[in-house]
């Protein structure tokens, strides 16, 4: 892309972004919850006005994939400074800006977009290491960014990788039947649904027979590999407001995980009601509070084991 002082291209000249109505609270975790330091909360919603943007653009269904790259592309025009006269890119300037004052790297952004720019042609993950690699980009970024804003050490990134590929794999296991409905997206990995005689059309069905069921289940048993990894992680961080917000994110996702062992995703809709979440939540951070008020000592890191 060029840089600046050039006349704007036509898809500059309008619209970017496509709205979904999504906000923070249609969102399974917290999103730069009140744990979070004040003066760092604004730069969280920042880079998730962001992401939010950018993920609208990739599940946006009357848009063909090449627009959507082609608006991604302008997106990341706008967070590397190649583009610095774009009269839709608001959001990705605000970011540059932010980054560039809080002296952290814009390529956790360009992951993500790396990421929306794959959901935009890639609807198919051919095995848990595929889907591994995915959520390389469309989570786990998320994580280091927030690592990275706390001045937190990248030594905890593997554990945060660990956490935020589980809390994807948590969504997709959610959503398994509306992604592929709505967007003919599938995140189970291909290779157990064929070993399982299965083919995609296995989600359409109202409830999970035996077969599919045994699928579900090996993608959850990756996800509690996920989490014995990333549990420690919490106890790791310097900053305590951080880690409370981790703990809380930790005890969600595990309470999440249990009840998607018990519950079909086919049927109901699994999700925590929100007394239910703020309650596992509190319970996450009040326990991570508790033990440094306390000093004791935190759980050992454990090689990540999703790499």
């Amino acid at each position: 892309m060029t840089a600046a002082h050039r006349e704007p291209t036509p898809l500059e000249a309008q619209s970017v972004e496509t709205g979904s109505g999504k906000g923070a609270g249609d969102e399974n975790f917290p999103v730069g919850s009140f744990l979070l330091p004040k003066h760092l909360r604004p730069h969280v919603a920042v880079f998730y006005a962001f992401a939010r943007a950018a993920d609208d653009i990739a599940d946006n269904p009357d848009l063909e994939p090449d627009d959507k790259i082609k608006r991604l592309d302008l997106f990341e025009g706008g967070l590397t400074g190649a583009i610095t006269d774009g009269p839709q890119l608001d959001k990705a300037y605000k970011l540059k800006a932010s980054l560039e004052e809080l002296g952290v790297t814009n390529q956790h952004g360009v992951d993500l977009l790396a990421a929306f720019k794959q959901d935009a042609k890639k609807s198919r993950y051919e095995d848990w290491a595929d889907l591994m690699g995915y959520c390389e980009l469309s989570a786990n970024p998320v994580g280091r960014y927030l690592l990275d804003i706390h001045g937190e050490t990248k030594e905890l990134y593997p554990a945060s990788d660990a956490l935020c590929s589980a809390l994807q794999v948590i969504n997709h296991l959610q959503d398994v039947q509306k992604d592929y409905q709505a967007m003919d997206r599938v995140y189970v990995p291909q290779d157990w649904l064929s070993a399982a005689g299965l083919t995609v059309d296995s989600l359409n069905r109202p409830s999970s027979d035996l077969a599919l069921r045994r699928v579900l289940d090996k993608c959850l048993e990756g996800v509690d590999t996920l989490l014995d990894t990333s549990r420690a992680l919490a106890g790791q961080m310097a900053s305590k407001s951080l880690a409370m917000e981790t703990a809380a994110i930790q005890s969600l996702a595990e309470t999440l995980t249990k009840r998607l062992w018990r519950q079909d995703p086919l049927a109901i809709r699994v999700e925590l009601k929100k007394p239910a979440f703020l309650w596992v939540a509190g319970r996450g951070a009040l326990n991570e509070w508790r033990r440094r008020l306390m000093g004791r000592k935190p759980p050992t890191l454990q090689a990540a084991g999703h790499r």
